[in-house]
């Protein structure tokens, strides 16, 4: 709602979707799903102010990802799924924003043999 306006509260609002990103809420991860939404809407409007905020960012949601593929709780295969599609969205328009950082940090440190976080990865890696 805020568009470029959120860039006065990058400071705080990182430090929300951060917190937000480490803990789980339950089955339906609603605040996670809902905070992947504002993460994105924030990358959307205030990309300029993104590339400083990547190696932060990158490794929120690089541990979401894994956290995600790792759980066994009782997360329901879909909820799971939107999870891994959103964070792999919002890492694809880090890279945008940061013109190929993201693949380059990626392709530099990623040995993981899990297939579904290599799939998330791959996205990115192959993202125009």
């Amino acid at each position: 709602r805020l568009g470029i306006l959120v860039v006065r509260h990058l400071k705080r609002l990182e430090r929300v979707i951060l917190g937000y990103l480490e803990v789980s809420d339950g089955p339906e991860e609603e605040a996670r799903l809902g905070i992947l939404e504002t993460l994105q809407c924030t990358i959307e409007h205030a990309w300029p102010r993104m590339p400083c905020r990547l190696p932060v960012l990158l490794k929120a949601l690089l541990r979401l990802i894994w956290d995600v593929h790792t759980d066994p709780g009782p997360t329901p295969e879909p909820v799971r799924a939107a999870l891994l599609q959103r964070a792999t969205q919002c890492l694809i328009l880090l890279d945008h924003c940061s013109r190929g950082q993201v693949k380059v940090k990626l392709g530099e440190g990623c040995s993981c043999e899990e297939n579904r976080v290599r799939e998330c990865i791959r996205k990115v890696q192959e993202s125009t």
